[in-house]
């Protein structure tokens, strides 16, 4: 058999680098951690436009519930908004796309389809009961001290919504802190461990705020 000419072979091993190196960082984007950029104002003031953070992707590797106070990205509902027909206390759940194959694919690892992803912060966990009134949020009939929102900033549920009910088990409740201009799990229902997509850890951009995220409780 004759041998492979040594200039093919060099190009054959430079493209074998090339892929697996393609695979990795995407294998790392999709399971260890992602920078992003901040493109609304629902976690103002905590968070700005334009402001780069850096996300981390190991908890849904691993399948573990985030922490109340911390911020999350999931995945954007199908649905955000319910006529009061179609509000079910019972089953507070958020509904989601139903993506599977190249479509799954695509969003997923390259991030070039259609899927749009939102950020808020945790409020309340499984098995806890949320009730929104007067314009403050209770857990477990306990008011929650929510020291990163602006002074003078009251949570309601304008028209149709969740205010009172039991998070559901493998989902957290979410708000953005810009709770006016915000449309979050009040709209939609909690979401499930399954469309988390990951935690802010720390914000790198202005570097005048380089840091970690409050997330007092």
């Amino acid at each position: 058999m004759d041998k492979i000419d040594p200039k093919i072979k060099n190009v054959l091993e430079w493209i074998g680098c090339f892929i697996i190196a393609i695979v990795l960082a995407l294998l790392f984007r999709f399971f260890i951690g992602t920078p992003t950029v901040v493109k609304q104002v629902s976690m103002y003031p905590t968070l700005e436009q334009n402001q780069r953070l850096w996300l981390n992707r190991w908890g849904r590797t691993i399948h573990a519930l985030p922490k109340r106070g911390e911020i999350i990205t999931f995945e954007e509902p199908s649905k955000i908004s319910y006529s009061e027909s179609e509000i079910d206390v019972k089953n507070p759940v958020a509904k989601f796309y139903d993506r599977k194959g190249w479509e799954w694919f695509i969003d997923e690892f390259l991030e070039k389809g259609d899927k749009r992803s939102y950020i808020k912060r945790v409020i309340a966990l499984p098995g806890e009961h949320v009730k929104i009134e007067n314009g403050k949020v209770y857990i477990d009939g306990k008011e929650l001290q929510e020291d990163y929102l602006q002074p003078g900033v009251v949570t309601d549920v304008v028209g149709v919504g969740f205010s009172d009910f039991v998070v559901p088990e493998n989902c957290v409740f979410a708000m953005g802190d810009n709770r006016n201009h915000s449309t979050d799990c009040r709209s939609f229902g909690c979401i499930p461990l399954e469309k988390i997509e990951s935690t802010v850890a720390f914000r790198f951009w202005p570097f005048d705020k380089f840091g970690g995220i409050d997330s007092s409780k």
